[in-house]
């Protein structure tokens, strides 16, 4: 199986689904074109969220026995359609459905290409060197992000609707590589219990039989969470702060390649700093971050949201390595979807509060009280995750050098 062309077209695919060229400027343009308030603009995205969750399982599911090539073109499918009823929404309706389209596109794609990446190594005899390769997919990922963000601002003040249509050709673009990808064999296992039996198998062995998997999936849903608030905070903040409009594209793709860096830095960091260091320093920067981002209310005080899309570079090819070292073949999308179903589950029952708390209390107060909630609910989950770790020879992450 040539095992390297999969890999360079997995790091071109990573490029294009996150070149999202109305990222930049999306909360703007809730706020400004279609009217939309932050607690509007977080239940958008909650039920986002609901979308995707209800599909998050189901999907990994059917990638992991229909084909991951299958997968990730049917989300490039929905992709393609959701940014085109963008192209035509006018009200919190009209963009719901495109972010159905949108959620359901993700739910495909999770897991799914993380894998594919994973069975075309083990195909190889590879499998040791995830680590690095999952960073080297999730920095092309935020590149293709900050190659999509730099002239956002300006593309969006010169016709709103342009970033949107920009996309529609990334989406098909990215259609063309997945159709082009191989399945390496064994990739998917039939089973022979019913869809259901077998599916709720995957399920008791995630999240009861195995505690080490457990408690990553949970560690990993929290930080996930924990970066994604400021996604769609940020955006205003830097307005509130008087940041200039230019300025929206260049500030959101230096957090992309502060993700991409620090994704393609990850093995080794984590090699030297061994697991309770490399936790310990999500915890610090997700502190920081947020209450920086609080108690700074200058022009310069958004770079305080660096040191959260730092740590979300970190810790993604970490803890993926650690889901898909003890997940089973043929169970390897779906353990990441209920990872991703698991965060989902948790942006649904928060986001909307979160948004409700920054209309009200503002923007600033609400960082500093989240700077508190994900300290309180860290440090038990770290402590927990790294308590049931393997001993120190089996839960190592591979050699930067491998």
């Amino acid at each position: 199986m040539p095992h390297s062309a999969n890999i360079r077209k997995l790091y071109a695919f990573s490029f294009l689904k996150m070149a999202l060229f109305p990222m930049a400027i999306i909360t703007l343009f809730w706020k400004d074109q279609i009217g939309l308030s932050l607690k509007e603009i977080l239940l958008l995205q909650g039920l986002f969220s609901l979308a995707t969750l209800l599909m998050e399982y189901p999907s990994g599911y059917l990638s992991d026995r229909l084909g991951y090539r299958f997968s990730l073109s049917l989300a490039s499918v929905l992709g393609i359609a959701g940014w085109s009823v963008y192209t035509v929404a006018g009200s919190f309706s009209g963009v719901l459905i495109a972010e159905i389209l949108l959620g359901i596109s993700y739910a495909f794609i999770s897991g799914s290409d993380s894998a594919l990446l994973f069975e075309t190594l083990r195909a190889a005899h590879r499998e040791e060197q995830y680590t690095r390769f999952d960073g080297r997919m999730t920095g092309y990922a935020q590149t293709g992000e900050a190659v999509g963000a730099l002239f956002a601002g300006t593309i969006y003040a010169m016709a709103p609707l342009a970033p949107f249509l920009i996309q529609i050709v990334v989406w098909v673009l990215a259609l063309l590589i997945t159709r082009s990808l191989q399945e390496p064999r064994q990739a998917t296992e039939a089973s022979t219990k019913p869809a259901l039996a077998d599916a709720l198998t995957v399920c008791r062995y995630a999240l009861v039989q195995n505690k080490r998997l457990r408690y990553a999936i949970v560690l990993s849903s929290l930080l996930g969470l924990a970066s994604f608030f400021p996604v769609w905070l940020i955006q205003p903040t830097m307005q509130l702060a008087g940041v200039p409009l230019v300025w929206f594209g260049p500030v959101w793709a230096g957090a992309n390649l502060t993700v991409a860096a620090f994704s393609l830095a990850s093995h080794r960091i984590s090699f030297h700093l061994g697991e309770r260091g490399t936790v310990g320093l999500y915890l610090m920067l997700i502190v920081s971050g947020y209450l920086g981002l609080g108690l700074v209310h200058s022009l310069w005080g958004f770079l305080f949201y660096y040191l959260l899309t730092a740590m979300r570079g970190l810790q993604g090819p970490h803890l993926r390595y650690h889901l898909q070292r003890e997940g089973l073949p043929g169970t390897r999308a779906s353990i990441l979807s209920l990872k991703s179903f698991l965060f989902r589950l948790l942006f649904v029952g928060t986001g909307p509060l979160v948004g409700q708390c920054a209309d009200t209390w503002g923007l600033y107060k609400t960082f500093t009280a989240l700077a508190g909630v994900f300290a309180l609910v860290l440090i038990p989950a770290t402590l927990v995750f790294l308590s049931h770790l393997k001993t120190a020879a089996d839960s190592s992450v591979p050699h930067p050098s491998a």
